[in-house]
């Protein structure tokens, strides 16, 4: 049987209920729909705030960062009485201010090989919104190994990209960016970037996972979506499964 919206949820989410694609049946998948986010900094703040206010009903939150007078610029999750506190503990507290019917998880933990798969098991989807690449090989495999939608997003200065993983449809990580032997990250300056552009970028990427919610649109399944924001000019670039690559290649 299903669960009727109370009152209040009617209420609370009316403006995206009268949108004729998702309606009362579409919040309430909304509502059932748990959600991983990996990184609560420029892109998970924003990736975060838009799956709370939607309503997702459970997410969690990894991240092992303590807040900085640096993040300011971009994470808006955080204020300055936030200074030196653990970011998943400052962002469940605000999140679950903003919406109190969320149940939030939160992981002040860096993923490795020997727990990312237990901490994405209970989740439909995985949201990556991290910036080092050694994460994202990571969740890539352990993502296709268990057949979870991934969503990835970097940013670049005034340059953004967005793209989505469906196993065991399509491409994978590695046939868009291959892993070069193995991987080593590199320890050297952070790179600029305005505060805007993580914005923009995890808007589209919590668009990306409410479409594989709801069963709506198209996703960007071999499609990487790069935007310019200086020149405002957007593209799709079209990729495609590599018959090498040891993730999915031999996958059919």
């Amino acid at each position: 049987m299903k669960r009727e919206l109370t009152g209040e949820e009617r209420e609370r989410y009316s403006r995206q209920i009268m949108l004729g694609p998702i309606g009362e049946e579409g919040q309430r998948k909304i509502i059932a729909s748990q959600v991983l986010v990996v990184g609560a900094g420029g892109l998970g703040s924003p990736v975060a705030l838009y799956l709370t206010a939607a309503g997702v009903g459970r997410i969690g939150l990894v991240d092992s960062d303590f807040v900085g007078l640096s993040n300011l610029q971009r994470q808006i999750l955080y204020t300055t009485s936030d200074l030196g506190a653990p970011k998943v503990d400052r962002a469940k507290e605000k999140l679950v201010d903003l919406n109190p019917h969320l149940q939030l998880e939160t992981y002040r933990i860096r993923l490795t090989e020997k727990n990312v798969s237990e901490v994405i098991a209970g989740y439909d989807l995985v949201i990556i919104a991290v910036d080092n690449l050694a994460t994202r090989y990571l969740l890539n495999e352990a993502c296709f190994k268990a057949g979870k939608p991934l969503i990835e997003g970097a940013i670049d200065g005034f340059c953004g990209h967005v793209t989505t993983f469906l196993p065991p449809e399509g491409p994978c990580y590695q046939c868009l960016f291959p892993k070069k032997g193995d991987y080593v990250e590199k320890n050297g300056n952070p790179p600029g970037v305005i505060g805007y552009v993580p914005g923009l970028t995890g808007a589209l990427q919590v668009g990306e996972a409410l479409k594989i919610i709801l069963g709506i649109g198209e996703p960007l399944v071999g499609k990487l979506l790069f935007f310019d924001t200086l020149n405002m000019e957007f593209k799709t670039i079209q990729y495609t499964r590599s018959p090498a690559c040891p993730v999915c290649g031999n996958k059919s």
